[in-house]
């Protein structure tokens, strides 16, 4: 089966296990595709069925694979598709940064937290764009204007309240290292991207499949099918070797002669470290690929890279989460959503310094607040949105985000002890998380219920980074 969710939820009537399907056996259609990739069957109207269908079979045919936050955001299909396009949207469409320096800022961000199925996954699409593989021996290796980003990312990671426009400052005003203001923009976004996807990660138990060994670069695909054709009914001779996470056949073999051809031109050469002093975003390079926690199986059976250790792209790694002092604090510290929101001033700053990436983040954060949450909020006493706007308003709390018009008394009263201590732990220490947890906190939770208030962990934490770093950037700009 194409990878079942980690943390397994109690039996309940309305959520009965998957089928088995034969290893070999024949697509059926999208309704097979479905059944195979949810851990459990959930009540969906007859449209999201279809539309999660739809998605699915859109990602297999796109990318090869259905990776494990694909399959657990399967669970609510409007957040998923408004999710998937944003995302496509940041990585491969136009934009100010080049397609490699994307990939490699995904890394930065999730290395922040140890997030080795989110560094692993980019560390193979940024050799698939032509990223220079020594730039994967770590920030040393990397050009001085990038490495100059890590920075704002160790900030925004842990401690968002303290970015300032000086920063931006610093960044855009470095001679040839210098940023412009929509690079940077795109690479905030970035940053704030992964951070917030960690904690999914994390939080839905994706981190703990990746470390048990159930890779997201393994075929997931049943038999010895190529995707490149199955979709029209056709089938092609090439077997699925694990390496699903290419969009087709003919890509891998063209990736496997680069990597072939980077080892024996490099095979007994000195490393050096001039290409990382390059003042550009370099398209690529070539580089050894050996030592630096990478490994290149000669016959491509199951992994094409994999990170061994991630602390080569971290800086100040004792750098991380302090609590927004609560108890006699500076009042001018606290960011007032009434001054600076993203409706009023986030939104347009973003969308017209990085094209119409406005609108699809403003669809995002709209979508996960439309998500119904009827079960969940009645077990707790209350209303849908009053459940909802707790938990935002909490995480937004921890970040030092208040809203005048909010009762935050509130958030003792309808969240549990226990769910706020988790609900913390995945927004503010997310590498913290454990299998343990997810299952103690949420025994009266679905597990559709669980991904549900792990995307509201996801979108207003990413909110809030946005705020911090979009406020120093309106901050600078009129100063």
């Amino acid at each position: 089966m194409l990878g079942l969710a980690p943390f397994q939820p109690l039996s309940d009537p309305q959520e009965t296990p998957t089928p088995q399907v034969k290893a070999n056996s024949c697509w059926s259609g999208p309704a097979l595709i479905l059944g195979l990739c949810l851990p459990q069957v959930v009540k969906m109207t007859s449209s999201d069925q279809e539309r999660a269908q739809f998605l699915f079979v859109k990602a297999l045919a796109s990318r090869g694979r259905l990776e494990a936050v694909t399959q657990q955001m399967g669970y609510h299909p409007q957040y998923l598709d408004s999710f998937l396009k944003m995302q496509h949207y940041l990585l491969h469409m136009d934009g100010p940064l080049p397609f490699a320096c994307r990939h490699y800022i995904a890394i930065m961000a999730a290395a922040r937290h140890q997030c080795w199925y989110l560094v692993n996954l980019h560390m193979l699409q940024f050799l698939r764009v032509g990223g220079d593989p020594q730039w994967l021996r770590g920030l040393d290796f990397m050009p001085p204007k990038l490495r100059n980003l890590n920075e704002i990312n160790k900030i925004l990671a842990h401690r968002p309240w303290l970015i300032s426009k000086e920063h931006i400052e610093k960044l855009l005003k470095i001679s040839e290292q210098s940023w412009s203001l929509a690079e940077l923009v795109h690479a905030v976004v970035l940053v704030a991207h992964y951070h917030a996807l960690a904690s999914f990660v994390f939080g839905c138990g994706c981190e703990q499949e990746w470390l048990d060994g159930r890779s997201i670069l393994k075929s997931t695909l049943p038999g010895n099918q190529c995707f490149c054709e199955s979709a029209s009914g056709n089938s092609c001779n090439l077997e699925l070797l694990g390496q699903g996470s290419l969009d087709s056949c003919v890509e891998l073999e063209s990736l496997r002669e680069r990597i072939q051809r980077i080892h024996l031109e490099t095979e007994g050469r000195e490393e050096t470290s001039n290409d990382a002093e390059e003042t550009s975003f370099p398209k690529g390079g070539r580089g050894s690929a050996i030592g630096f926690g990478l490994f290149f199986p000669s016959d491509f059976d199951g992994e094409i890279v994999r990170a061994t250790d991630l602390s080569c792209y971290v800086q100040d790694p004792d750098f991380g989460y302090q609590d927004f002092a609560r108890r006699d604090e500076d009042q001018t510290q606290l960011f007032r959503v009434q001054d600076y929101s993203w409706e009023d001033h986030g939104f347009s700053l973003v969308n017209r310094l990085y094209s119409d990436v406005g609108h699809l983040l403003d669809e995002k954060f709209r979508t996960v607040d439309g998500l119904q949450s009827n079960a969940m909020a009645k077990r707790q006493g209350c209303e849908s949105s009053v459940f909802k706007r707790g938990i935002w308003n909490y995480i937004h709390c921890m970040f030092g985000i208040r809203y005048d018009d909010y009762d935050y008394a509130e958030v003792n009263h309808f969240l549990e002890r226990m769910l706020k201590v988790y609900i913390k732990t995945v927004t503010c220490y997310p590498e913290k998380t454990s299998p343990e947890m997810f299952r103690r906190f949420w025994k009266q939770f679905k597990h559709s219920e669980k991904v549900h208030v792990n995307l509201l962990i996801l979108e207003a934490r990413m909110q809030a980074e946005l705020l911090y770093a979009l406020r120093a950037i309106t901050q600078y700009m009129i100063s």
